[in-house]
Order: C-alpha cells, then sequence, then structure tokens
C-alpha cells in the first residue's frame, strides 16, 4: 500500500528535493512577478465594475465619478507601494506586516496584522476563482449553473499546482499573466485610438443611458455613496503585500530582486486600472449581472473577435490564477507564525518539493468551504475582502515610522540590532518616517471607511473574525508555553519521576499468530506478563484456553486471566481492570499494556475488521499513568 501510494504521489507531485537545491527552485523577477503580482494585477478585471456598481445607484449621471475615484485610489496604491518597498528592504528575511509590526508595535498588533492577513489571503483565493469563473461564463453562459463545481475544481487544480514547488508554479502562471496584461493593454490601446479617432479608424461612439437614482438623493447620501465607492474600488489594492511577505522566495540579491518587481508591479497595475476606468467611462458603459464590465468594454472596442476571447480567457486565467497569492503568502505567514509558535507546529514544515505543504492544503479546504457557502458569487464575498489588508497596511507602515524613529537617532556610519533585523543611519529617514506616517493615517481612514460602508453588507464577519482568529492564535501560543514548562528539565528532581510498573498488561480476544507474538515481546521486557480476555460466553471461554494450552513454550509462564462478563461491551471491564492494576496495585506508577493487533493490507480491508485495538486506545489515552505499546501483525 505505502509503495503504490509513493508512487502516485511521484506522478501527481514529483521527485522530492534535496534542501540544498533550494537556492535553486527560488524565483527570478519574472516568475516572481506572475506568482506574487497576479492578485493586484488580476483585481482590475473588477475593480472599475465594483466602482460603478455603487454609483450607478445615483443615476448614469453619477458614473462620471469613477475616474476622479480610481485617481483617488492610485494615489493610495503609490503610497503604500512606497512602504513595502521600504519594508521590504529593511526586512529581508520576509514577514511582511507581521514581521514589521512584532518588531516595531509589539506582540498583540502584529497578531492582528497577521489575522488580518490570513483572512484576507483566504478571501483571495476564494474571490480571485470565483471571479475567474465568472468571466468565462460571461462569454459561455451555459456553465453558468455550474459555477460552484468549477470553482472548486479550479482549487483542486491551483493547490495540486502548487505542491509541485514555487518555481515550477511560477513558470506555468507567467504565460497566462503576461497573457492578461498584453491583451488588457492592447485592448484599452485601441480603444484610445478608435475612441479620439487616431490614424483614421472608425470612432467609437459612447452609448447613450439615462438611469434614474434609486431614490431621492439627499447630500448625506450622496457622500456615503461615494465613499461606499471608493471602499469598493479599493479591492485594486489587495495582494500589494504579498511580496514583502515572499522576499526570501526570490534569487539573490533578494531584497533587492523583490522591490524590483514590486516597482513593476505598480506600474503594471495602476497602468491597467486607469485605463479600463477610462474607456470605460468614456463608452459610457454600465455595470451588468450579466456581463463583466471589462467583457463589455473588449466587445465594444474590438467585437468578438480573436481578441475579445484572448482577454476573456486569460481575464479567467488570471482571476483563478491570482489565488495564487494567497498560496504563496498563506503558507509562508504561517510558518512565520509557527516559528512564533502562534500556529500548529507543522505549519512551518516543508514537504517534498520544498513547499509548506501543510498552510497549502489549509488554506485549499477553508477557500473551497467559502467558496460553497457563497455559491462561487465573488460579489457577495467582495464586501468582506479589502479589510484585512487595509488593517496590516495601516500596522506595517506605523511600524516603519516607528523603525524610521530608531534610524533618526543613531549616528551616520552607526548600525543598530533592533532584535529582527539591522538598522544603520539614513539622511532621508524624515521625508520616509512622512510618507509612511501619511499613508498609516490614510489607510487607517480607509479602514473605517470600509467598515462602515460595508459592515451591512457582511464585512461585521471580518471584522469579529479577526480578533477571534487573533484570541485562536495566542490560545495556540499559551499551550505551547504550557508544554515547554510541563517538559522542561530546569530544577528537575529525580524522585518526581515516575517510576514503571514491573507489569505488562495484555488484553487478548483470541489466541492467533499476533497474540503470541506480542506475549514474546511483553517477555522479553518483564517476567510480570498478564494476557486478560474478557469472555462473553462459556463455549468461547474454553476455546481460548484450549488454544491457549497448545502453545505451553511461549503461554507456560504468562497469567491468563479470564473475565466472565454477560454484555457485549467488553472494553469497559478490560479498562476497568487495567486501571485497577494501575491505581491499587502500582500507584503512581507506570504501568504498560500491549495491545496485539493484526494489519491488514489496505485500508478497505481494514474497515471489515472490528476496530477493538483503536476503541481501546482511545479509552486508555486519557490515563497520564498508562503507556500503550502496538505490535503490529502484517497481513
Amino acid at each position: 500500500m505505502s509503495a503504490s501510494f509513493s508512487s502516485i504521489k511521484r506522478v501527481l507531485i514529483g521527485e522530492p528535493f534535496p534542501t540544498h537545491d533550494e537556492i535553486h527552485e527560488r524565483l527570478d523577477k519574472l516568475r516572481g512577478l506572475a506568482i506574487f503580482a497576479s492578485d493586484p494585477i488580476s483585481s482590475n478585471a473588477y475593480a472599475t465594475e465594483a466602482i460603478m456598481s455603487v454609483l450607478i445607484l445615483l443615476g448614469s449621471g453619477a458614473l462620471a465619478m469613477t475616474l476622479p475615484i480610481a485617481m483617488g485610489i492610485m494615489g493610495l496604491v503609490l503610497l503604500v507601494i512606497f512602504s513595502y518597498i521600504q519594508t521590504i528592504l529593511h526586512y529581508p528575511d520576509g514577514g511582511g506586516a507581521y514581521t514589521v509590526a512584532k518588531d516595531n508595535l509589539g506582540t498583540m498588533p502584529s497578531l492582528f496584522a497577521a489575522s488580518a492577513l490570513l483572512i484576507d489571503y483566504i478571501l483571495t483565493v476564494s474571490v480571485s476563482v470565483s471571479a475567474g469563473i465568472r468571466a468565462i461564463t460571461s462569454a459561455f453562459p451555459a456553465l453558468f449553473d455550474h459555477r460552484v463545481l468549477l470553482a472548486v475544481l479550479a482549487i483542486i487544480i491551483l493547490t495540486w499546482i502548487n505542491l509541485r514547488g514555487v518555481r515550477e508554479s511560477g513558470t506555468i502562471f507567467a504565460v497566462p499573466t503576461y497573457a492578461f496584461v498584453v491583451g488588457v493593454l492592447l485592448t484599452v490601446a485601441w480603444g484610445l485610438v478608435r475612441y479620439f479617432g487616431l490614424f483614421g479608424t472608425a470612432q467609437l461612439v459612447p452609448a447613450v443611458h439615462d438611469v434614474a437614482p434609486e431614490g431621492p438623493i439627499t447630500n448625506f447620501l450622496y457622500i456615503w455613496l461615494i465613499l461606499r465607492a471608493f471602499a469598493a474600488g479599493c479591492t485594486a489594492l489587495t495582494g500589494i503585500e504579498a511580496i514583502s511577505n515572499g522576499v526570501q522566495a526570490f534569487k539573490p540579491p533578494e531584497s533587492k530582486n523583490a522591490a524590483k518587481t514590486m516597482v513593476a508591479m505598480g506600474i503594471i497595475a495602476m497602468s491597467l486600472f486607469v485605463g479600463i476606468t477610462f474607456v470605460a467611462t468614456h463608452l459610457n458603459l454600465l455595470p451588468s449581472e450579466e456581463e463583466s464590465v471589462l467583457s463589455q468594454l473588449t466587445r465594444e472596442v474590438s467585437g468578438t473577435g480573436f481578441l475579445y476571447y484572448w482577454v476573456q480567457f486569460f481575464t479567467m486565467m488570471i482571476l483563478i490564477l491570482a489565488a495564487n497569492t494567497g498560496y504563496q503568502d498563506f503558507p509562508r505567514l504561517s510558518s512565520f507564525l509557527a516559528k512564533d509558535r502562534f500556529m500548529p507546529r507543522w505549519m512551518q514544515n516543508r514537504g517534498d518539493r520544498l513547499v509548506y505543504n501543510g498552510g497549502i492544503i489549509t488554506l485549499a479546504i477553508i477557500a473551497s468551504i467559502i467558496v460553497i457557502a457563497f455559491q462561487a458569487d465573488e460579489i457577495a464575498m467582495l464586501p468582506l475582502y479589502a479589510l484585512g489588508v487595509m488593517l496590516s497596511f495601516s500596522l506595517s507602515q506605523a511600524g516603519m515610522v516607528h523603525l524610521m524613529s530608531k534610524v533618526g537617532k543613531l549616528k551616520p556610519g552607526e548600525t543598530a540590532y533592533t532584535g529582527v533585523t539591522t538598522i544603520h543611519y539614513e539622511t532621508s529617514w524624515r521625508w520616509k518616517m512622512l510618507l509612511n506616517g501619511v499613508g498609516s493615517v490614510v489607510t487607517a481612514v480607509v479602514l473605517i471607511v470600509l467598515i462602515i460602508t460595508k459592515f451591512g453588507e457582511g464585512a461585521w464577519l471580518v471584522v469579529i473574525a479577526i480578533p477571534m482568529l487573533v484570541y485562536l492564535l495566542r490560545t495556540i501560543r499559551d499551550h505551547y508555553t504550557h508544554v515547554s514548562e510541563a517538559l522542561s528539565t530546569h530544577n528537575l528532581k529525580m524522585e518526581a519521576l515516575q517510576d514503571i510498573a514491573d507489569v505488562i498488561v495484555i488484553p487478548i480476544g483470541d489466541v492467533h499468530r499476533g497474540t503470541l507474538r506480542a506475549l514474546q515481546y511483553a517477555k522479553r521486557i518483564t517476567s510480570n506478563v498478564r494476557a486478560v480476555y474478557v469472555s462473553t460466553s462459556d463455549t468461547a471461554r474454553e476455546r481460548v484456553e484450549r488454544r491457549w494450552n497448545r502453545f505451553p513454550a511461549i503461554t507456560g509462564d504468562v497469567s491468563l486471566i479470564c473475565m466472565d462478563y454477560e454484555y457485549r461491551d467488553v472494553l469497559t471491564p478490560l479498562v476497568d481492570y487495567i486501571e485497577k492494576v494501575n491505581h491499587e496495585e502500582y500507584p503512581n506508577q507506570i504501568v504498560t499494556v500491549v495491545i496485539p493487533e493484526f494489519v491488514p493490507q489496505n485500508l478497505a480491508a481494514q474497515l471489515l475488521h472490528n476496530q477493538t485495538a483503536n476503541l481501546l486506545r482511545a479509552r486508555l489515552r486519557g490515563h497520564e499513568d498508562i503507556v500503550v505499546v502496538d505490535v503490529p501483525y502484517h497481513i
């Protein structure tokens, strides 16, 4: 069974990499951009539409506000990108907002940053995959009823690709990412050429719409909806922090390559965002449930020819692959938390292909549950989106403000170690601190706007989930602290150690090869071996005693204890006897229970047999001074 499983695993995942090959599995800038920037780049497929979907409530005339709002969001993106470039250069080991907050603001702020990001990465997978499936159902409406199944299937494929390794997944994701960028840039450029009638092309004629406001518009409602539209468009910021978490995924020099990739990501993402918004608003496109704004824009500009299906196909691909940002950073951030004992330790273990298998699989399971719960409707999930990332932005930039204040206290040429990173004096520390401070305040204001405007639409779930996750992380840390203290040998007195009782109890249900093998094993340890049989009928008891007496060389010096019992639950008298030996005969000593167990060839065969051994182990597990030893007999 193990051999066949290993063969299947090798076919699906590939041959294992030795640890020293880790440096060869790192990413160059082209692959790094495809993996870490796919989320902010792909956000352009729905960020403009998210703004317009709110503004349309004010009537079609309000859609003219889409471009100014987009420009405001672009300014915010530039602030955040600048801040994270500083984070990358000062914290080259990665960890992003969590590391910055831990080093400069303390444990609790760092846990809030980490919790916010973990939730955001889960939603990145759910939203991106759902949006990708929507892109393809816009082109092929017949697939709409199968969107949930297609979304879950996409998550399974993404999980498989990521389990194969970082560099391999980067190679796979590079083509769709760059194909999307090229397709949309061509569409925007051709749209501008046709809109302005350049080079003698047929000029695009903006549509004429007269959509009335949903109701009477007061000054308060107008401001409220503008704020909601701005908050909705902030989905364009999601994923910007991804590179700062995965600096060590890049080839040396890691921080410089990561920073350059961050700059390229910002230029590409904002060019697409502003370009799509400009053309869409000047063509007077309207948001629609049936067809995305990007699909409408491409169809208006190029018709339904090759370019249209190119953009739609690669929009679907990059939206699905944008989930890879979550696949890269959720496991990586989890490993940082596990290293600090805030998450299960196995989250920092890397698998055969040098990736964090535990984090990847955990992410896939939770994201699939969310997709099913929301029926793969990314619009319904968007109110939950961007809250976490804004909180992490605010904390990260506040942490950088504090770091720059430390830098400012140094003298020229002087260095200092903060406990996480080494800093040196910088002449530009004042304006860096100022920009980070402005960025922190602005993203904090945006966070408040997001909470207020989206609270009733479902954002309350994230507002509750983040502190709950912080509590869970602290609980895990408290558990590990308790375990560490319990296992500590500091000031240990030898008399505090428990004695080991000179007795072994072997529960038996029959006398067979497995039983005899367990008896031989136990006799090598002690001469005081007791075989315990619970008899439910005289016939069964006589049969066991008769078979017992057939092997005197093994059973002759072992005590056979037969207990008559009139009920079917044979485990109860068996456990009672073991507890009696433990508490009365050998109090405060460790009693050993050896369980003979035959192991079938496969899981299916195992299900055909009684689970007595498993149930007995479960019943005895709660006893702190009873040791259970399995003696398997493979069939």
